[in-house]
């Protein structure tokens, strides 16, 4: 069974991150059924949003019409955001689920605000004072070449607009990341067809499930 990190905690937290275009949204939904077809209970969640006010605050963020939005707001608002769901729907949810996955969790905030843009250690220290205690079990990312994701994209919102070499950044980042907890992140090839990438995610499943018998 995993590390309790609240008490009363059931639930194998798994969060999934990836760079735009990466497939998340496919994988996500994959791993919800794969993990039901176990027989295990599981609750979905994406960041930000799954909450009244997380979604609205997604608008904001997402809205190709905000330019002006400073990277100091825009890391208060992704934090106000996660906040929101803990507090709302996460905390209870891990007594009472097998698995709890959600799509992008506090890696998001170290990559993107972090390193991408350069909030550095402001980053780090929000995001230990903000996670409320909840760490992910096991991190997933999804791993593919920017222009690779990005062309995959039609319809580009205010993050996926960004120029390339914010997007290198941000790769840059995320493996850094991985690379300083690689016990918790495991890396996946997100390139080639979806059922390509099932097959490797499936693989970093079947270990987390083992510890699950547990329960």
């Amino acid at each position: 069974m995993a590390q309790k990190i609240i008490k009363g905690k059931k639930a194998i937290f798994i969060t999934f991150e990836g760079l735009e275009g990466s497939g998340k949204s496919s994988v996500i939904k994959f791993v919800g059924k794969f993990i039901k077809d176990k027989g295990f209970s599981v609750k979905i969640y994406r960041e930000p949003g799954s909450t009244c006010i997380g979604e609205k605050i997604r608008k904001l963020l997402l809205d190709r019409k905000n330019k002006k939005l400073s990277p100091y707001t825009e890391l208060l608002l992704y934090l106000s955001a996660r906040t929101q769901l803990i507090e709302e729907k996460l905390k209870g949810d891990l007594k009472h689920y097998d698995f709890v996955i959600c799509d992008r969790f506090f890696d998001s905030t170290l990559a993107y605000q972090g390193f991408a843009l350069g909030l550095g250690k402001i980053a780090e220290r929000s995001v230990s004072m903000f996670s409320l205690g909840i760490r992910p079990d096991l991190t997933v990312f999804l791993d593919i070449l920017p222009h690779e994701g990005l062309a995959r994209i039609k319809d580009k919102d205010r993050i996926e607009s960004r120029p390339l070499h914010f997007h290198n950044k941000l790769r840059k980042g995320y493996l850094q990341i991985a690379k300083k907890y690689p016990r918790r992140i495991k890396v996946v090839n997100a390139r080639g067809s979806l059922e390509d990438i099932y097959k490797r995610v499936e693989k970093v499943l079947n270990k987390k499930l083992k510890s699950a018998h547990s329960l």
